[in-house]
């Protein structure tokens, strides 16, 4: 599956893990909504929750991240082309915003959409390259393997519930 970042550059460069996954090979940059694909864009805006249901999508035409600061991370950003889905809750595990809930880096919104299509595998290699990766995969293991074995997007938001109940 390919990875795609419209990438903003409003960041610090030292701390962007688009930046890092693009040096790697792992993920491709696009400076303009344009040049990114018409795939299944992450955006924690939209009205449905991402789930295995949207895989087939993501393997044809690519999983794509905005990458941004998160102090510009409005509605408005999200002009891309494709369909737009939300992850459902899950917990940070970069140093950053260590166990806030859905204040995930880049890589962090890319490793848990492989995980949702049942990448386990390609998660780990993306955050491999970090040393705090594994923290992420750790801290989330239970709901995303659960969100996992959800059928469609309603599943997923069932699931979802459970989570929140417990905040």
């Amino acid at each position: 599956m390919e990875l795609h970042v419209r990438y903003e550059g409003d960041d610090d460069p030292t701390k962007c893990t688009a930046r890092k996954l693009a040096r790697f090979d792992l993920a491709e940059l696009h400076r303009t909504d344009r040049a990114a694909p018409r795939g299944v864009v992450l955006n924690p805006h939209a009205d449905q929750a991402l789930s295995p249901a949207d895989e087939p999508r993501a393997a044809d035409r690519g999983l794509v991240a905005l990458d941004c600061s998160w102090e510009s991370a409005e509605r408005a950003m999200f002009t891309l082309g494709g369909i737009h889905r939300a992850l459902p809750f899950l917990v940070a595990g970069n140093p950053v915003n260590f166990g806030r809930p859905m204040e995930l880096t880049t890589v962090e919104a890319l490793a848990a959409a492989l995980c949702i299509f049942g990448y386990d595998d390609y998660a780990e290699e993306i955050l491999s390259k970090f040393t705090w990766g594994h923290t992420f995969l750790e801290l989330n293991e239970e709901p995303l393997r659960r969100y996992a074995d959800c059928a469609d997007s309603t599943e997923v938001v069932e699931v979802q519930g459970e989570y929140l109940d417990r905040e």
